[in-house]
């Protein structure tokens, strides 16, 4: 029996998994109706929606084996993640108080923006409630990698573009994003004409989404499907499929493999490729040795723009702003 929850269930982010025995909605409005939308597919969950009010979120949250978290205001045009972050900082750090209360053994994935901050906050608040485990902690970057595979298709050639494998590491906005296309596999290359263009869309493919909605939202339907792509590879793991890998932002320190990763980066929070397993972060693997200049480059920047993300994040718990 696996139970999934879903933390913010009325913004549109998600979708059914097969995998799921029991699907739990939680939000501040709308979750009633979001239940019962769900409720008409023929899956096998069994699905139950919660407002605050009655205990909500600890009925919720109680029992669960998998929390996503994609809970939040979105992006408008204009709007950079560090924008989100006031509003965003405080609705993760109150729900991941109740994952430390009621399913302090669940995966949690955190999908809220800015994920290089949300997830420090997150961290901060499980160690302050003495339930912190590394390995169960993870940002949701997958959207970056799915948009790597979408705009190399014409380069790679394959039908399906997710058969590529497109390591993208670093963080989860703009220029923390870095798409290692030297690593790509199988092997296709990127014109030098095309590469900076192609960089810059795959970093800032959101704003994409954005501007092209005019107003009426951010990246929802690919947001969707990059969490349900990683969900599920979480819970296959966790029955014991072997062999899956996918790029997730992670404490490195308490992955194993990750304590090298933090050494040459200089950073405890890094996106990078995690074979997963039944206990969660099984292994942080380092892709990093003989990337190309340009990627160094882009790394630096990367990591620069990060360490604030990730320090803003840890100060917010530890100091937080007055009310």
């Amino acid at each position: 029996m696996v139970k999934a929850v879903v933390l913010g269930a009325s913004g549109g982010i998600g979708q059914a998994c097969p995998l799921v025995d029991e699907l739990a909605l939680y939000d501040v409005v709308n979750t009633p109706g979001v239940t019962a939308d769900l409720s008409h597919i023929s899956s096998v969950a069994k699905i139950t929606g919660y407002l605050p009010k009655d205990d909500g979120l600890k009925h919720a949250l109680t029992g669960a084996d998998v929390v996503v978290i994609p809970a939040g205001i979105p992006r408008k045009p204009g709007m950079t993640r560090d924008d989100l972050f006031k509003i965003n900082a405080g609705i993760v750090r109150d729900l991941v108080k109740g994952i430390a209360e009621f399913s302090p053994k669940a995966f949690t994935l955190v999908i809220s923006n800015p994920v290089n901050s949300t997830v420090p906050i997150a961290a901060e608040v499980l160690k302050a409630a003495g339930v912190f485990d590394p390995k169960r902690l993870f940002g949701v970057t997958t959207l970056d990698v799915v948009r790597a595979e979408t705009f190399t298709q014409e380069f790679s050639g394959l039908q399906d573009p997710s058969k590529a494998t497109v390591p993208v590491i670093g963080g989860h906005s703009g220029e923390t994003i870095v798409p290692l296309f030297s690593k790509v596999a199988p092997g296709f290359k990127i014109p030098a004409d095309r590469y900076d263009a192609l960089i810059n869309r795959v970093q800032f493919g959101g704003d994409e989404v954005v501007k092209a909605k005019d107003g009426a939202g951010s990246a929802t339907l690919s947001m969707a499907f990059a969490g349900f792509r990683f969900t599920e590879a979480i819970i296959k793991a966790a029955k014991g499929e072997k062999g899956i890998v996918e790029p997730t932002f992670v404490y490195l320190p308490g992955v194993e493999g990750g304590a090298e990763i933090a050494k040459a980066t200089g950073v405890d929070f890094f996106s990078t490729p995690v074979e997963l397993g039944p206990n969660g972060a099984e292994k942080a693997i380092n892709i990093l040795d003989g990337i190309t200049e340009q990627e160094k480059k882009l790394l630096a920047a990367c990591v620069t723009g990060l360490k604030g993300n990730i320090e803003k994040g840890v100060e917010f718990v530890k100091n937080p702003p007055p009310k």
